[in-house]
C-alpha cells in the first residue's frame, strides 16, 4: 500500500526569489519528493512550499530545506506583515494516504529531534504533536515573534522549547513542528487600507474570539497594494467551509463601510472545497461531485461503476453495500446499517433543501436553505464514515477475545482489553445516535422553509433518521450487557433515555 504525506514548510522569505529557489532546490533534490506548489508574498515576506511523497523522503526534504533556510535567512534583518519566530517558521506534516495522524505526530517528533541535532535550532511542537495543551495553537507558541521569544526564553520557563537549549538560534530563531489535518490558507482583501477594520473583522470571525469554529484569523496591512487584508486559516474546511467564512467577512466589512475586493488561496486547496463553494454561490440545481470531469475520470480509472446512475439504474450503486450486509459475516452489521440509515436521511434532506432553494415560492429562504444544505452534507459525511467505524469497533472486540489467556497476567490483560474494546463498540453507535438525533431535529426545522411539494420526502428522511437512532441505540444496549462497569452503564443508559425522548420515543422497560 502506498504511503503519502504532505508537508507545508513556511519560510520567512518572500522578497528574494533567488533565496526561495535555493531552498526549494535543496528539498526537491530528495528522490521521491514532489514540490507541488510555491507561494511568495512580499508584504508578508514569507513563502509557503507544498511537498508530497513518502514519509521518510518528505521528512528528509524538510530537514534539508530547514538547513538551507538557516544559511540564507537572518531574522535580525527580517521584517514583514506576517508573524514569525523562525527562518523555517512552521513545519507541519499532514496525512494523505495510508498514513494516520499518529504517524505524522511520530514523524514530527523525529524531525524536531533531528533539527536540533543538525542545526542547533530549538524546536516547539504544535497541533496534534503538541506536548502541552497551551502549545496546540500556533499563535500561542509564536506569541511575541522572534524578538519577544528571544527575551522570554531567557527568563520564562513556560516559553522554553520542547527540544534544545532555552535560547533562540541567533539568526534562525526557532522552528515550530507539528502534525495536523489539511489546512486552507485563505485571505480576503478589502477596499480599505485601514488595517484596524481588518483586525475587527478578524476578531469577529475567529473561533478564539467567539466566531466560527475551525477559523483562525488576523488583520494584515498590504502596503504594496494599499489594502487591508483578513488573513485566515481554515483548519477544517468541511465543518466550516470557505463560502461561509467569505460571507461572514463580507457582512462584517459592511458594518464599517468596506467590502471585499478579492480573495486568494495560499498554497493548495482540496478539490472538494471548491466544489462546495461553487455549489453554494452558483446554487447549481442537482449538483453532484460526480459531474466534475476529473472525479468521473478518477472513478473510471479505479474501476468504479460509472454507468449505474445513468438512466435511473441506481441499483448498481446500492448493490455492493447490500451484498456486504447480506454476506454470512458479522460485519457490516446492525450498527453499520443504522449509520447508513442516518446517512440516507441526511442525503434525502440535502435533496429537499437543494430543490427547495431553486423554487420561486421559497426565494425568501434561500440563505437558510443553503446553510441547511451545508449542515446536512456534513451530517451525511460523518454518518457515512461511521459505517466503517462501527464495523472496526466490532472487529476490535473480536481481536480482544483472541488474546492469549495462559497465565493470570495474560488473562487479566485479555479481560481488560475486552472491556475497553466493548466500551468502544458501545460508544460508536452512541455517537451515531447523537448525530442522527441532531439530524432528526434539523430536518424538522426544514418543514417551515422547504417547498410543500417536498413534504413526503422530508417525512421519509425523518423516518429514516428515527430508524437510524433506534438501531444505533439497540447496538449500544447489546454491548452494555457485556460491560462490568456499573457507573459506565448507568451513564450510557441515561444518555439513551435522553436521546429517545428527543425523538419522541418513550424508553422501553428493561429487565433487572
Amino acid at each position: 500500500m502506498k504511503r503519502l504525506i504532505e508537508c507545508v514548510p513556511n519560510f520567512s522569505e518572500g522578497r528574494d526569489p533567488a533565496k526561495v529557489e535555493a531552498i526549494v532546490a535543496a528539498m526537491s533534490g530528495v528522490p521521491g519528493v514532489y514540490v507541488l506548489d510555491k507561494e511568495m508574498d512580499a508584504d508578508h515576506n514569507r513563502c509557503v512550499v507544498t511537498l508530497a511523497g513518502a514519509p521518510d523522503a518528505v521528512a528528509e526534504a524538510a530537514l534539508l530545506g530547514t538547513g538551507k533556510a538557516l544559511e540564507l535567512i537572518d531574522l535580525t534583518k527580517h521584517t514583514g506583515a506576517h508573524p514569525r519566530a523562525g527562518a523555517t517558521d512552521v513545519l507541519p506534516f499532514i496525512p494523505i494516504d495510508g498514513v494516520t495522524i499518529e504517524d505524522c505526530v511520530a514523524l514530527a517528533r523525529r524531525v524536531g529531534e533531528e533539527i536540533w541535532k543538525r542545526y542547533r535550532i530549538p524546536v516547539f511542537f504544535y497541533e496534534a504533536a503538541a506536548t502541552r495543551p497551551d502549545r496546540v495553537n500556533l499563535e500561542n507558541v509564536r506569541r511575541g515573534q522572534f524578538e519577544g521569544l528571544r527575551e522570554e526564553m531567557k527568563k520564562n520557563h513556560d516559553r522554553q522549547p520542547d527540544i534544545g537549549e532555552p535560547k533562540v538560534h541567533p539568526t534562525a530563531g526557532v522552528t515550530v513542528v507539528g502534525a495536523r489535518k489539511f489546512l486552507i490558507a485563505y485571505n480576503v482583501n478589502l477596499n480599505t487600507s485601514d488595517v484596524g477594520v481588518a483586525n475587527k473583522i478578524a476578531k469577529a470571525i475567529r473561533f478564539s474570539s467567539g466566531g466560527l469554529r475551525y477559523v483562525k484569523s488576523m488583520g494584515v496591512e498590504l502596503k504594496a497594494r494599499n489594502l487591508a487584508q483578513v488573513s485566515i486559516n481554515l483548519t477544517d474546511f468541511e465543518q466550516t467551509p470557505m463560502h461561509r467564512v467569505y460571507e461572514m467577512v463580507k457582512r462584517e466589512a459592511a458594518r464599517y463601510g468596506a467590502m471585499p475586493v478579492g480573495s486568494e488561496i495560499v498554497g493548495l486547496i482540496p478539490k472538494k472545497a471548491i466544489e462546495m463553494a461553487a455549489d453554494f454561490f452558483l446554487q447549481m440545481e442537482n449538483f453532484s461531485p460526480a459531474q466534475v470531469f476529473e472525479n468521473r475520470l478518477e472513478a473510471a480509472l479505479s474501476g468504479a461503476p460509472m454507468e449505474a446512475a445513468k438512466d435511473g439504474k441506481l441499483a448498481g450503486l446500492a448493490r455492493p453495500f447490500l451484498e456486504a450486509v447480506a454476506a454470512p459475516s458479522a460485519t457490516p452489521g446492525g450498527g453499520s446499517v443504522s449509520a447508513f440509515a442516518g446517512a440516507l436521511a441526511a442525503s434525502l434532506g440535502q435533496m429537499v433543501a437543494g430543490l427547495s432553494r431553486k423554487k420561486k415560492s421559497q426565494a425568501q429562504y434561500v440563505d437558510q436553505l443553503s446553510a441547511a444544505l451545508d449542515e446536512l452534507r456534513r451530517a451525511s459525511d460523518e454518518l457515512t464514515e461511521a459505517i466503517d467505524r462501527d464495523a472496526a469497533s466490532y472487529d476490535a472486540v473480536m481481536a480482544a477475545f483472541k488474546l492469549p489467556q495462559g497465565d493470570a497476567q495474560e488473562t487479566r490483560r485479555r479481560d481488560e482489553a475486552i472491556q475497553t474494546a466493548t466500551k468502544g463498540a458501545a460508544e460508536v453507535p452512541l455517537q451515531v445516535a447523537e448525530r442522527t438525533v441532531a439530524l432528526f431535529e434539523r430536518l424538522g426545522q426544514l418543514e417551515t422553509i422547504a417547498a410543500a411539494s417536498m413534504k413526503s420526502d422530508l417525512q421519509v428522511a425523518r423516518l429514516m433518521a428515527v430508524a437510524g437512532v433506534r438501531g444505533a441505540l439497540a447496538n449500544v444496549e447489546i454491548n452494555l450487557g457485556s460491560i462490568a462497569d456499573a457507573a459506565y452503564i448507568a451513564s450510557m443508559r441515561a444518555k439513551i433515555t435522553a436521546l429517545l425522548e428527543r425523538i419522541g420515543d418513550a424508553p422501553r422497560a428493561t429487565s433487572a
